[in-house]
């Protein structure tokens, strides 16, 4: 495994070659779609060990993130294997929508047409990456208290509920009151 590190302008050929990579999947992916998908915006933003991600806003609009340390460091790779991956994704949520699993034979297919292993996680080296570490926020039911991360906190906020899995009753924010017994 490399762990080459590159100058600013090998890294920026690196990602333009991502992009293009991206471009002529698309096309070997017409005859299965029906039609040339467009390119999706395509940033080099992902931090910590994930090397890719595809993200479906609340629309439908697609984005493919890329880890750019980890394309910086694994390029050939990278390239040979995490491109393929995401836009698979993208393809795969293009013709089947949100119903299927991420994985499944619909993704599979998508890569074997790509040439590409159909692996679900990568094996790069990511020592030295730092990783989010989620914030978590203190929410109570009758039976106790319950941490919930930033994430359910956030969706909460949004007005989504989450019930207690022992007591069934809705979470609230904060510590349980003064007195309450908790199981």
């Amino acid at each position: 495994m490399s762990l080459a590190r590159h100058d600013k302008s090998q890294l920026q050929l690196l990602a333009h070659q991502a992009i293009d990579q991206t471009r002529d999947l698309l096309q070997r992916a017409a005859p299965l779609t029906g039609k040339l998908l467009p390119v999706p915006p395509i940033r080099f933003d992902l931090r910590g060990k994930s090397a890719g991600q595809l993200r479906i806003d609340h629309r439908g609009g697609c984005t493919i993130r890329y880890n750019l340390a980890l394309l910086d460091r694994h390029g050939e790779a990278f390239l040979r294997d995490t491109v393929p991956h995401e836009t698979a994704h993208y393809v795969a949520y293009r013709l089947h929508g949100r119903g299927i699993r991420p994985h499944g034979p619909e993704w599979q297919q998508i890569m074997q047409l790509f040439g590409a292993d159909p692996s679900r996680c990568h094996d790069y080296d990511v020592s030295g990456l730092s990783t989010r570490r989620l914030r978590t926020f203190l929410y109570h039911c009758d039976c106790g208290p319950h941490h919930l991360s930033s994430i359910r906190h956030n969706r909460i906020a949004r007005g989504e509920r989450y019930r207690c899995r022992r007591c069934g009753e809705g979470l609230r924010p904060g510590p349980p009151p003064a007195g309450t017994t908790t199981s």
